[in-house]
């Protein structure tokens, strides 16, 4: 198996400081659930509908290759895990894609799904999902 690419992400402040890539970028995190929260920082949610959306419309404009914009949402949420305690996200993408029919953009969204690394991680996890969604024009 050939690595095509590898980084490192480190954290040692918890919900609330800096998580930073070693010799990159370094953001500022801060818990979503904190009254007195930093609203310029960034959680764990949004992080994740960042790299979500990111790879899984880069993998949607591969499978298109040029044909049609396309744009991925993603909204993430976090709630309680009632059956184990703590708490869980639930995450849904939502692809579309300029000029796609309805069944065309469904068809999109299971492709991007199937082929995204993100997605493949997350792909049997109950809390996620992908639907289509019409364009949105700018």
């Amino acid at each position: 198996m050939t690595v095509r690419y590898r980084t490192s992400a480190f954290n040692d402040d918890g919900g609330t400081g800096v998580s930073r890539v070693p010799g990159g970028l370094s953001v500022a995190v801060s818990n979503p659930l904190q009254p007195d929260r930093d609203a310029d920082a960034s959680n764990p949610e949004q992080l994740l509908a960042l790299a979500w959306s990111t790879c899984l419309n880069a993998t949607a404009q591969a499978i298109v290759r040029g044909a049609h914009r396309t744009a991925v949402r993603v909204d993430v949420e976090m709630r309680d895990a009632e059956a184990r305690g703590g708490f869980e996200f639930v995450a849904t993408a939502f692809v579309s894609g300029e000029g796609l029919s309805e069944t065309e953009a469904a068809e999109l969204a299971t492709a991007a799904h199937d082929r995204c690394p993100v997605s493949r991680l997350l792909h049997d996890a109950p809390t996620v999902s992908v639907r289509a969604e019409a364009w949105a024009s700018d």
